[in-house]
């Protein structure tokens, strides 16, 4: 299963750099920047108590330690200080996810997909515990909607994924068979309100653009970048670093899954495959069955795949078939996990990802 990180944390990780092998220092650092600081306060004595009712440690709190990470490639960057995951939340909320989603059924409009939903001017794609649809507000011009024949959105078990994640490949093929100029395809989910999801109903989203979509590009650019400066494959050493740190828990082969030292947000997953098949299925629904055990209900999938047919451009030759996984927060907190920070600045993370790795690692499905 890889290395885990059970006894390492993020706020050790100049440490942890520094005590890596010459070259795999040299690959850290040619990829990524760290930096520590400590962020002190003096709080009256007033304030005392609830400090200590609300973060469980004073001593912690006057004293904080906070680790910036940036990506020279891509230039993400995440400041990670676990004393946020206490901070107060305006607007918590009680409620009962299985009782909402129950109620939801009654106004579900994906409830009957063949005569409540449109069909792609191709045609609809049917999978073994799926069926796909056209948006009827659309992002692209090619917009599909790969509903699930569960309604629950968290119920589905490794068949059902590794069947969601063909029938959408068959749906990118026949998508570009109608339109052969667009080549560019990206899968996303959205569980759940938290992430995003207008519908309570499981379901994905499948576009086929033209052109590549933005971030997808950037990646592409700034990974083609990278190899012109240095003559390596980008991917490979960015699984690289995050296996030396123990960070990369390895399923098989083609398929590997890391803890990112740069995430967007909670509890951030990156996984790598060579297409987008089975292998790739399971190692996605390990990451999610890990979800599922720490109590995630709501997160988000990016899958970048590469185009569909040869472009004129080499420098998408070595681009892999790359996910992205992020937890959304809480259902019940009315707080949003994204802000003024995430959109114009860097990502502020509470989570761990060593302890996010050890999670992966020990996670049985």
């Amino acid at each position: 299963m890889g290395n885990t990180s059970e006894h390492k944390t993020v706020t050790d990780l100049e440490e942890l750099v520094a005590a890596l092998p010459e070259e795999e220092q040299h690959r850290f650092h040619r990829l990524f920047m760290v930096s520590t600081t400590v962020g002190r306060l003096m709080p009256p004595p007033e304030m005392i108590s609830w400090i200590e009712q609300q973060f469980g440690n004073l001593d912690a709190v006057k004293d904080q330690r906070i680790v910036n990470v940036m990506n020279r490639v891509t230039l993400e960057g995440t400041l990670f200080n676990t004393l946020r995951a206490g901070r107060p939340m305006v607007g918590q909320q009680n409620g009962n996810l299985a009782s909402i989603l129950d109620a939801g059924r009654a106004s579900d409009p994906f409830a009957n997909p063949l005569t409540d939903t449109a069909a792609d001017t191709f045609g609809r794609i049917r999978g073994k515990h799926c069926l796909t649809a056209s948006n009827a507000a659309k992002y692209d011009g090619l917009h599909g909607l790969l509903i699930f024949d569960e309604y629950q959105p968290l119920e589905f078990n490794a068949e059902q994924l590794a069947d969601y994640l063909d029938t959408a490949r068959r749906w990118f093929q026949a998508a570009h068979e109608e339109d052969p100029a667009a080549q560019y395809p990206i899968l996303l989910w959205n569980c759940l309100w938290k992430s995003g999801a207008s519908v309570m109903h499981g379901h994905m989203h499948m576009l086929l653009g033209h052109h590549p979509y933005a971030k997808v590009e950037n990646l592409r650019r700034s990974s083609a970048q990278y190899g012109q400066d240095t003559g390596n494959n980008y991917f490979n050493d960015l699984f690289l670093v995050h296996r030396a740190l123990g960070l990369q828990v390895k399923l098989g082969e083609g398929v590997a899954i890391v803890a990112y030292l740069t995430p967007i947000k909670e509890r951030e997953v990156i996984l790598r495959g060579d297409r987008l098949d089975t292998n790739l299925a399971m190692a996605l629904y390990h990451v999610l069955a890990c979800y599922r055990n720490l109590g995630v209900t709501s997160f988000n999938v990016a899958a970048y795949l590469p185009p569909l047919s040869p472009v004129d451009n080499e420098e998408w030759i070595h681009f892999p078939v790359f996910l992205r996984v992020v937890d959304r927060g809480d259902l019940f907190h009315n707080t949003a996990d994204i802000g003024a920070m995430e959109l114009y600045a860097q990502s502020v993370v509470s989570s761990d990802p060593f302890q996010l790795a050890y999670d992966l690692a020990v996670t049985r499905i």
